[in-house]
């Protein structure tokens, strides 16, 4: 690993060339390797490890990048990564031809090679391959990051991820989990009979959460669009269509800023299930993540940051009034007007704006008092109408909304609802949501006239859900910002 040592700019253009140069004898002589189209490989590193006992003295073949390289005269040692880990090879003269070995004592780390060989163990125990075979399969042309002080740089680890899989371990660790919690949710759900769908990205009406969305131009119509922000009005517009249980994993898009818990294009999941409600949607979720915890993880029992949260527990389910009533002290219950609530918001130095009313400021101590709080699974429950546009009041209690928001580790993973199924409410809860955005509010939904359509040919009763697929691989993979779990998160252009 010598070529890399902290060498200056001038030594790093010298080794540059030098490998453009072996390139070109290559191809010079009649082996690029850039014509290679295939290569036959029977195992990866790790299975070769588990299956030792069976494997040695057989013969594998195997591809992937080298590592690692000492040459000592007649004998070479080499390590391989691929994707399942790394093994080392033996390569020595008298096993590969003169010829070859001569090729192979000009390759560079990085590059990439397919190998034949014999399986063995060293004298120190360590499991190995003895190679009858080396092809150089592609030439880097680039040099890889010093091994012992490998790719630390946060920026350039997320703007080039290729190195970054390559040279961390514990990152291509974290995105196999990634793709494993995303097939075990589906495989839940098929279980339970959900049917997975696609939506429209690009919408005339981007509704669905209070978010700011991108917006563009289709040219060949000469209309303006907007990227989605969220999965539901159309997953609605299914079970009115008959299709009993629905659901969506795939990215939306809010124009909002970033920080270690928001990109601004990620994953969502909405699933909407007829004739059930919001305490439907909490058994589900319940559910869920145990089984997804169990099939990743093989335990209940999660570890973030240090802090274990119990999943094999029954979830606490609270109130929003009574958790507020709880970490403030503030009793909503006892709070009838606009202007008590205010006067409660200055007695806590929380800032409110003049549009908000009594169910906003709610929200916004819940926000300032309790999140913080709510480490262990938790479903907060009974929201304002003010902030739930989309959902059914309680019959018992107009002020308040069968919806519940799900929360681990103070962060919120999931919101859900007793959907809003009367097409008559539902128009005037655009309408108020149509007056917010006339006064400024960036947030606020318009009015999506096939939507309300849609309710009018009639929607059963119905217990929808929305789960940050990325905070969930987070606290499932101990990631500690949201760029750790998405493969290219978005980043400050270089040229600004």
């Amino acid at each position: 690993m010598g070529e890399q040592k902290n060498a200056p700019a001038q030594d790093i253009n010298q080794l540059l060339k030098i490998r453009r140069e072996k390139l070109a004898e290559l191809q010079e002589a009649g082996n690029d390797p850039f014509t290679i189209t295939k290569y036959d490989v029977t195992h990866h590193s790790q299975d070769i490890k588990d299956q030792f006992d069976t494997l040695e003295g057989q013969s594998v073949s195997l591809a992937g990048r080298i590592m690692s390289k000492r040459v000592m005269g007649k004998a070479s040692f080499c390590n391989i990564q691929d994707l399942k880990g790394n093994i080392q090879s033996y390569v020595a003269r008298d096993s590969i031809g003169e010829e070859p070995y001569k090729a192979f004592k000009k390759m560079d780390i990085g590059d990439i090679v397919g190998l034949k060989g014999e399986v063995f163990k060293t004298k120190t125990g360590e499991i190995s391959i003895h190679a009858s075979e080396v092809t150089l399969l592609s030439k880097s042309l680039q040099i890889l990051p010093e091994k012992f002080h490998g790719l630390t740089n946060t920026d350039i680890r997320y703007r080039q991820r290729y190195v970054d899989l390559i040279m961390n371990q514990d990152v291509k660790d974290t995105f196999i989990k990634r793709s494993q919690i995303l097939a075990s949710i589906r495989k839940y759900l098929a279980k339970e009979g959900f049917m997975e769908v696609e939506t429209p990205m690009l919408v005339a009406n981007a509704g669905g959460a209070a978010a700011r969305p991108f917006e563009t131009h289709f040219n060949a119509l000469d209309e303006d669009l907007k990227l989605r922000i969220s999965l539901e009005l159309y997953l609605k517009r299914l079970i009115v269509g008959g299709l009993e249980r629905v659901y969506e994993i795939g990215r939306v898009f809010r124009n909002e800023g970033l920080d270690t818990r928001h990109n601004p294009e990620f994953t969502l999941m909405e699933l909407y299930q007829a004739y059930t409600d919001y305490n439907g949607m909490m058994d589900l979720t319940e559910n869920l993540y145990r089984f997804v915890a169990q099939e990743v993880l093989g335990t209940t029992t999660i570890v973030y940051n240090g802090i274990e949260m119990d999943l094999g527990k029954p979830f606490e389910r609270i109130t929003m009034v009574d958790a507020v009533k709880k970490y403030s002290g503030v009793d909503f219950n006892e709070i009838h007007t606009l202007e008590e609530a205010r006067a409660a918001a200055k007695a806590h130095n929380i800032a409110y704006e003049e549009r908000h009313g009594k169910g906003d400021i709610l929200n916004l101590f819940f926000e300032e008092f309790v999140e913080e709080h709510l480490i262990q699974p938790t479903f907060v429950c009974d929201h304002p109408i003010e902030i739930s546009p989309l959902t059914k009041k309680k019959p018992e209690n107009p002020e308040y909304v069968e919806r519940f928001e799900f929360f681990m580790n103070g962060w919120e993973m999931a919101n859900a609802y007793s959907e809003l199924n009367d097409p008559i409410d539902q128009r005037e809860r655009f309408k108020a949501q149509e007056a917010q955005l006339a006064q400024g509010d960036e947030e606020a939904n318009t009015t999506d006239e096939d939507f309300l359509n849609a309710l009018e040919i009639g929607m059963p009763p119905t217990g929808g859900i929305g789960f940050g697929i990325d905070r969930m691989c987070m606290l499932l993979t101990d990631s500690q910002a949201i760029r750790d779990v998405l493969l290219f998160p978005t980043m400050k252009s270089l040229d600004k």
